[in-house]
């Protein structure tokens, strides 16, 4: 990131909850700590909760010692924040918001500039921007923007609901609907991959490239996200926002410039161009299911039914794999194969580009034995990348293997390396909308999701059908034997 000189006033909505501790009072932090704000910057903490200043500093300052190894001078970065107890119905408490956010502006010389983080439930987005409006905290000579957290509705006629109700208060160049994968390294590095590097960039279209996959697995269950996990599951959780936007990345055309608005453009042309799929290839192409008791890590785990506030009969979807196809010039007949789950096998978030095999390779006796060129981007645990090319063994014999030219990141610069919300936080405050969904992206990849969503509630699965420690259920495997594929699990 480059060092910019930055004032503002950061208000978080929901700041005593989970996300504000582990997320983003450690990122603003970081930034405070690496110079990005000097000394022109104030934090307001929000929340029901009964707090003096004092106590909220504490709280704040025990998040940032859990969060971040050796940190300095939190007393200094303590001295910027401050607490109001705030009911988000009530419009007097907006009042005392008002009067408190423009003495901080005067004391800590903010110049207007104002930031709206709404950590909170998105049933209240729009009742806390209509009365941000109407108190007149949005009215200042500086900035005026809003981060919104997903889910972003629970389908394309609420989302429509929910963008109309913000849209009443802000413009959609002040609003940034945050997908904190977008602000990880190795997703943002997919763009410079492609568009930085000549061996890639003429490769990247159906005459080269066989398929693409992209999994999301985790270890984890859903932990005490049990209440939310019933209303949304693993298509509405994962697929609709983090899948999507990286097919869209991995899918789209080269943007005429490195601004926001045209790299955006281009995302939601993907997204407009996915094939619209029947009843019965919505019910060929996507699979999902249910994590029953398993072992990981030589423990044994709960299933889904058993876990807290689940409903012993739950239909909800802890696993979906999908194909998805583009219907334009540079992908028709490559298919993009998507897989998210929880209790999985192991925790990882990779893409693996699958190049076609070379019909005239002559070091080899059988076609079968003919290797696959792979591009595989790892965006977690190992962040990096790695291309994946055959050679000659080291031996008196013409055999040929597999070699792997890996980029690993450094242990040093994963050690530097911001969390994907400080990266975030970062681009709102100076205005960067590159990586953050514009409506038009989310319109049409909750169209997409709405017809999945209509097929499968017409039939209750049988859950579980998959046990925790494993790769999912046994129709994920048969998605791509269909297509005589492979999922690549073990690179």
């Amino acid at each position: 990131m480059l060092k910019q000189n930055i004032s503002a006033l950061i208000t978080i909505f929901g700041a005593t909850g989970d996300l504000s501790y582990r997320k983003l009072f450690p990122s603003i932090y970081n930034l405070f700590q690496k110079g990005y704000f000097g000394k022109s910057i104030a934090i307001i903490g929000t929340g029901l909760d009964e707090l003096t200043t004092e106590e909220f500093r504490q709280q704040v300052k025990l998040s940032i010692k859990n969060q971040i190894e050796k940190p300095r001078d939190i007393d200094e970065f303590l001295y910027h924040l401050f607490y109001q107890q705030q009911n988000v119905n009530q419009q007097e408490s907006y009042e005392q918001l008002l009067q408190l956010s423009q003495d901080l502006d005067e004391e800590f010389n903010l110049e207007g500039n104002r930031l709206f983080y709404l950590a909170m439930s998105p049933n209240f987005f729009g009742t806390v921007t209509n009365n941000l409006k109407d108190s007149g905290l949005t009215n200042v000579q500086g900035f005026s923007r809003v981060i919104v957290e997903k889910p972003f509705g629970d389908d394309l006629k609420s989302a429509e609901k929910l963008n109309n109700q913000i849209r009443k208060s802000f413009k959609e160049e002040e609003i940034f609907r945050i997908d904190h994968y977008l602000g990880k390294e190795m997703i943002q590095n997919i763009e410079r991959l492609r568009f930085g590097n000549t061996i890639f960039e003429p490769l990247w279209n159906n005459k080269y490239i066989s398929n693409i996959q992209i999994t999301s697995s985790e270890t984890l269950g859903i932990e005490d996200r049990g209440t939310y996990y019933e209303s949304s599951g693993a298509l509405k959780d994962m697929v609709q926002n983090h899948l999507l936007q990286m097919v869209s990345l991995l899918a789209m055309e080269v943007p005429s410039s490195r601004k926001s608005n045209d790299i955006r453009k281009e995302k939601v042309r993907v997204l407009k161009s996915l094939k619209s799929l029947k009843k019965e290839e919505i019910k060929q192409n996507f699979v999902r299911g249910q994590y029953d008791e398993g072992v990981i890590n030589n423990e044994t785990v709960l299933a889904y039914k058993d876990e807290p506030n689940v409903d012993s009969k739950s239909i909800t979807e802890t696993f979906v794999a999908g194909k998805i196809e583009i219907d334009n010039s540079r992908w028709s007949g490559v298919p993009f194969y998507i897989r998210t789950g929880k209790r999985m096998y192991k925790k990882a978030i990779q893409i693996v580009i699958e190049f076609k095999k070379n019909p005239m390779n002559i070091y080899y006796d059988t076609p079968e034995e003919n290797e696959s060129n792979l591009l595989v981007i790892n965006v977690q645990p190992n962040e990096g990348f790695s291309l994946c090319v055959n050679g000659k063994k080291s031996n008196q014999n013409d055999e040929m293997q597999v070699v792997k030219l890996p980029y690993i990141m450094p242990t040093k610069d994963k050690m530097n390396t911001v969390d994907a919300y400080e990266n975030l936080i970062y681009d709102v405050l100076i205005g960067d909308q590159t990586n953050f969904s514009h409506w038009e992206e989310l319109m049409y990849s909750w169209k997409f999701i709405d017809k999945i969503k209509s097929v499968w509630n017409e039939e209750p699965p049988a859950f579980p059908n998959y046990k925790s420690g494993s790769y999912g259920p046994n129709e994920s495997e048969k998605l791509l034997d269909r297509d005589g594929l492979n999922w690549w699990n073990n690179l």
